[in-house]
């Protein structure tokens, strides 16, 4: 099952009043966003934003009885002009790219004690990337940090999760005018983790942010990455690509707020599902606001199930308030192999379980190339190889 919708450029037709009708109810959240923990209710699972969520799977993160009472080991490797702080949870820079919007994320920044701050300072190019190692050894965290990139900046921050435990937390990018931020967050947990995290983008003026998150572990993973603009001719890209296993809840819920002239935004997530009860929700909300002239904005999900039991929930919105934009457009798939492909290849000689592998690597490849940390991308190819030994 499909559906796709095309806005061509300075469009103000009936389709696109369409589109923002259904949508406005989807992109809104039952509470206004806020630092105070006690401004959201605690979700019943009737909530818009919770629907999906399976609410006794997050170990009391959505209702207050989470107690933080575990350990998170933390390393961050940066070349030498990168400075790493833990600051006070006044700093100002603290919260600056974005408030929590659900009760989770205001719970996560009641709680954390010390914020870390990794500065990349204005005009510094980085050769090697930023690399933050988080590795949960049990009991509850909270967290927040900040990757401040100053004007005209240029870095690579990945963040790789490992471990186990419960964790919530709030990642902040300020992106300065004219900087180039590209950010690889890895979940590749154990099977019994849980992790809820909040990821703000402020976009300067004629800067280009580049999100790539990849997610396998965990027993439920849900990611709000969240995109604003400061000023006109920003770009972003949000890559993801998930592995979603037998018992798993991976959630990936997306928006991208268009509220300044001129930038872009273009959001591909795939995924793969296999085994009884694995979950994949995708929810990708784009809003144009009036004051965004000239927007040129695509969202994409698409979904691979490769045994039966597995289910995916997959949500695009599209929400247009100015019809003088340069195009808008999204799309959602969700279907089993092609057979087309797999008879294409099995009439040449390649055996029926190598053909379906070909299919699913084909599948992600164009996601990973998109990483351009080759470790990284040789780890997620290894971990793909390995995942796809149980089903294909």
């Amino acid at each position: 099952m499909a559906e796709a919708q095309n806005i061509p450029a300075g469009s103000t037709t009936a389709g696109a009043i369409a589109v923002a009708a259904e949508s406005t109810v989807a992109t809104r959240m039952s509470a206004p966003p806020s630092f105070d923990v006690a401004d959201f209710p605690v979700p019943n699972g009737r909530e818009e934003e919770w629907r999906f969520t399976p609410l006794a799977r997050l170990k009391g993160l959505h209702d207050g009885t989470a107690v933080a009472n575990g350990t998170m080991k933390a390393q961050i490797d940066a070349p030498d002009v990168v400075t790493v702080e833990s600051v006070e949870r006044g700093d100002a820079r603290i919260g600056k790219a974005g408030a929590p919007v659900d009760r989770v994320a205001a719970q996560a920044f009641s709680s954390f004690t010390k914020a870390t701050v990794v500065t990349v300072p204005k005009e510094a190019v980085l050769t090697e990337p930023v690399r933050v190692a988080l590795h949960g050894e049990g009991g509850t965290t909270f967290g927040h940090t900040v990757f401040d990139v100053q004007a005209f900046a240029e870095a690579v921050v990945v963040i790789d999760h490992t471990g186990d435990g419960v964790r919530a937390a709030n990642v902040d990018f300020l992106v300065g005018d004219g900087a180039k931020l590209t950010v690889v967050s890895v979940q590749d947990w154990d099977d019994t983790a849980v992790h809820v995290s909040q990821h703000n983008a402020l976009i300067g003026r004629d800067a280009t942010f580049k999100s790539i998150v990849v997610t396998f572990g965990g027993d439920l993973v849900r990611l709000h990455p969240r995109v604003t603009y400061a000023g006109p001719g920003g770009e972003a890209e949000l890559f993801g690509l998930y592995f979603t296993d037998a018992g798993q809840h991976q959630e990936h819920r997306l928006l991208v707020d268009h509220s300044a002239p001129h930038c872009k935004s273009n959001v591909v997530y795939k995924g793969a599902l296999q085994g009884q009860d694995a979950h994949a929700v995708w929810i990708g909300d784009v809003l144009i606001e009036k004051t965004a002239e000239g927007t040129d904005t695509y969202e994409m999900n698409r979904n691979l199930v490769l045994t039966d039991g597995a289910r995916v929930d997959s949500v695009p919105n599209l929400e247009i308030e100015t019809g003088e934009i340069v195009g808008a457009g999204h799309a959602s798939a969700t279907g089993r192999f092609d057979d087309e492909q797999l008879f294409y290849l099995q009439s040449r000689g390649i055996p029926a379980d190598e053909a379906r592998r070909l299919v699913v690597r084909g599948f992600f490849a164009e996601l990973v190339q998109q990483i351009g940390v080759d470790d990284i991308e040789e780890r997620l190819l290894s971990k793909i190889e390995t995942e796809l030994q149980g089903s294909v």
